[in-house]
């Protein structure tokens, strides 16, 4: 067999095609307005798929050159494999009349449940002529998982994307109104005595650093330029026929795309994706409910020098890393991984004394997580469960021993149960933690933003200074209707336990919660004269602490509608009742939240379209005068075959009339002694990310990224709460009390025979962001990248934001 995507070999001819493509759009149940035949034959080494896609007019056929994996508008075959026959797993190739590769694994019962990080080595030939184009696909045996049978039974499906017509049709045809993927394929037979393989994968990188700052003069550590260079490597090999064994030194936190740029005013943390190829491979088998956070591992170190300058660290290293994944053939998923990261010390300086030393800012840790996941049943039901366990060598009565905990492990048991076809589905779980620690690292996680049991109003937690331990737990269950010809609902419960603490190794914003929350649809899929679809629902749900206090009620309508000429309109509104907050006052009383309203509006035009545009609105107010404003555009276009250029800006400008700024002891009796002083915040933010790649072949492609990024917030109307439970602010200057603005941007409050100074809040921050990437497949499954990163950050005098500043934040670099 020779790959040149001419099908010219007589076992072409030989193989029987697969035919009879049927459209889901725009006409689900007619026939597909052009003639696909796809063959399927083999060798010892590899699975041959050739396909034939006729058009009647073929200068209609879309074939842009893109990188692997960038779907865009072209016309494209996929091919979908579901290679243990188990009904809720598969794998997918597609490619492009342009011979782009695109590849994903499909974890779960669902077409649209894609894993991108799925990169087998596999490849395409393709050629356009006439009457339409071909294309030759060679995947080897050793890219497929599959057990060692000596007869083969595999799913298989086939789709044909055609964008200039918005048509997709199926061999299989899997109708808009129900689920399910691999459990709805037909069966490729015939494929007899092949055995599985797996290779052995090296993905080495080698990355320079170079800093240029500004700062402190008197900073013996800094350098206005300085260079570093790191090294690293990935590993990935075959276990048997079932199981990949993945290995990573030092792997490098460069990408594509950096992390977005934002201004938090927020008490609580911001929870990133992961982008580190190491750990995105095979993370839906840790997905856990939050039990698992990735980013923890390599993480900025935790500790802060007492000393008045020092060296900055800006992620701990990962000395090592091991994962074994895999799926055996009695459907039983299983994943293991291991990580150890090093003790991180910086060299310190104390100007008083003309004296350098050194400080301990993160211990060495070691981080573990094991899951498995059963399948059962012929819907596609599974049982899962995760523990996870993170142990740091701390130093008894060191600082850092009094800011993070020794042990943590947590665990999980997940199911869900489907039936009638897929069409419903219940599902349960319930997770648990324990930490261990020294009791002022124990004392830090009572009294911070994720729990605050220091409330003085707090009568179902209490803080105990001598804890070393602490455990919680955390449950919810949930049922659903996800397929049917009109009516869909899902109603949802959920509760954190106040002493729930995953974040060793989890994300988890806040504990002490229980929640309700429902929502019912209708749908219509028959296509009309003014709608191919659309759907009309409301739900509601409110949430509550362990402590009985109602903290919100939110009643929400939306209408999703998609035209005839398949643009896409999306219509939602929130409306939310005042409750009480246990976080407004960051560890004091309860504070009343102010009832909310707010709408969105978001419109697309055809994904089929060559140039994609869209553009959300998002309009909100309080009754406690607090208003927000959002315009997000975005832009994709292609200005030639190779060029493919994005614009997403974004503006969003907002009043917070109850901003947190500070808390003083000498307040009421009202507030438990406690001052809890608050400000009118007035920000605006503009920002920008610009992608423009240009692809030389589907092999080689440059990949830029920009993203401009000004924030500002100008605080003013200081004052403080009047009572606990209450809105209400006593404003300084106002009831007796006197406030002064001071020439440094500070103001001085004299209120009940006190006067103390709040420092300025005020802020207007520039950033820019930017990434290159020159990325040469110059082997099938061999890749070399060249990468260039550069943040810029920067501040003015404060001031308004508005898209002129977006200019202004290219400045940021310099």
């Amino acid at each position: 067999m020779r790959l040149d995507g001419q099908l010219s070999e007589t076992a072409w001819d030989r193989a029987q095609p697969a035919t009879g493509f049927v459209q889901r759009e725009p006409e689900e149940g007619s026939p597909a307005s052009e003639t696909t035949e796809v063959r399927f034959v083999y060798d010892d080494a590899a699975l041959w798929i050739g396909a034939r896609m006729r058009s009647d007019d073929p200068s209609a056929i879309r074939s842009l050159v893109t990188r692997r994996d960038r779907e865009g508008s072209s016309e494209q075959l996929v091919v979908s494999l579901d290679t243990y026959r188990d009904r809720r797993t598969a794998y997918s190739f597609g490619v492009t009349p342009a011979g782009v590769r695109i590849d994903y694994y499909h974890a779960a019962d669902f077409e649209g449940r894609r894993d991108y990080e799925y990169d087998p080595v596999w490849q395409v030939e393709t050629s356009v002529d006439g009457g339409g184009w071909t294309a030759e696909i060679r995947i080897p045996f050793s890219q497929l998982r599959f057990d060692g049978a000596a007869d083969q039974v595999w799913g298989v499906n086939l789709a044909r994307h055609v964008p200039a017509r918005n048509e997709v049709a199926y061999w299989v045809l899997v109708g808009r109104n129900e689920t399910g993927w691999a459990s709805r394929m037909g069966e490729l037979v015939g494929v007899s005595d092949v055995r599985p393989s797996r290779g052995v994968e090296l993905l080495p990188y080698l990355a320079a650093n170079a800093d240029m700052v500004s700062g402190d003069a008197e900073d013996p550590f800094l350098e206005e330029r300085s260079t570093a260079l790191r090294a690293g490597a990935d590993l990935k090999a075959g276990i048997g026929p079932s199981l990949t064994l993945d290995a990573t030194i030092n792997p490098d936190f460069g990408q594509v795309e950096a992390d977005p740029a934002e201004v938090n005013l927020t008490a609580f943390e911001t929870f990133f994706s992961e982008r580190r190829p190491f750990f995105t491979e095979g993370s839906q088998l840790f997905g856990g409910r939050g039990l698992f956070y990735s980013r923890r591992i390599g993480a900025p170190p935790p500790g802060t020098p007492d000393a008045d300058y020092f060296e900055t660290v800006d992620n701990t290293t990962i000395l090592g890393a091991g994962k074994l994944t895999g799926r055996l053939p009695s459907g039983l998923s299983v994943g293991v991984l291991a990580a150890v990261t090093g003790e991180e010390e910086v060299a310190t300086y104390d100007a008083s004394a003309d004296e350098f030393g050194t400080a301990v800012v993160a211990p060495t840790t070691g981080y573990a997580a094991a899951s498995m996941q059963q399948e059962f049943g012929a819907d596609g039901s599974t049982l899962s469960a995760m523990v996870t366990g993170v142990h740091r060598s701390l130093e008894p009565g060191s600082d850092l021993a009094g800011l993070v905990t020794e042990d943590a492990v947590s665990g999980i048991v997940d199911g869900r149960y489907r039936w009638a076809g897929g069409k419903y589905d219940v599902s349960a779980y319930i997770a648990a933690t324990h930490v261990r620690g020294s009791a002022p690292a124990l004392l830090r996680l009572q009294e911070s933003s994720r729990r605050y049991w220091q409330r003085p109003d707090a009568d179902h937690v209490e803080v105990d200074p001598n804890r070393t331990t602490m455990t919680g737990a955390m449950m919810g269950i949930n049922h659903s209707k996800m397929a049917g010809e009109h009516w869909l609902w899902d109603i949802d419960y959920y509760q954190e336990s106040p002493g729930f603490e995953p974040n060793d190794i989890g994300a988890l914003g806040g504990a002490d919660d229980r929640g309700l929350l429902g929502n019912l649809r209708y749908r219509d899929t028959e296509p009309g004269p003014l709608h191919r679809a659309w759907t009309l629902g409301a739900g509601a749900g409110s949430e509550w602490t362990f402590g009985g206090e109602r903290q919100y009620t939110v009643i929400y309508p939306f209408l999703n509608w998609v035209l005839p000429n398949f643009w896409r309109i999306n219509l939602d509104a929130d409306f939310v009742t005042g409750g009480l907050s246990d976080a407004l006052t960051r560890g004091g009383p309860l504070m009343a939240r102010p009832a909310e309203t707010s709408f969105q509006a978001e419109v697309q035009n055809s994904s089929g379209s060559r140039t994609r545009w869209g553009i959300e609105l998002e309009v909100g107010d309080d009754d406690a005068g607090g208003r927000y404003l959002r315009v997000e555009p975005s832009l994709s276009l292609r200005p030639g075959a190779r060029w493919e250029l994005s614009l997403d800006p974004r503006w969003i400008d907002w009043t917070d009339p109850r901003q947190y700024v500070t808390s003083r002891d000498d307040g009421p009796a009202a507030t438990f002694g406690r001052r809890y002083i608050f400000a009118h915040v007035d920000r605006s933010e503009v920002a920008a990310r610009i992608r423009l790649n240009y692809t030389f072949t589907p092999e080689l492609t440059l990949e830029t990224y920009l993203e401009p990024f000004a924030a500002s917030g100008a605080y003013h109307t200081f004052g403080e709460l009047e009572a606990a439970r209450s809105r209400e602010l006593r404003v300084y200057g106002e009831d007796g009390t006197g406030i002064t603005r001071n020439g440094d941007g500070s103001v001085t409050v004299d209120a009940d025979g006190e006067s103390f100074t709040i420092s300025s809040r005020d802020f207007n921050v520039r950033s820019l962001r930017s990434n290159a990437v020159l990325r040469w497949e110059w082997r099938p499954g061999s890749t070399a990248y060249l990468v260039w990163q550069q943040d810029g950050f920067g501040s003015r005098d404060p001031g308004e934001v508005g898209p002129a500043e977006l200019f202004d934040a290219f400045g940021a670099a310099r």
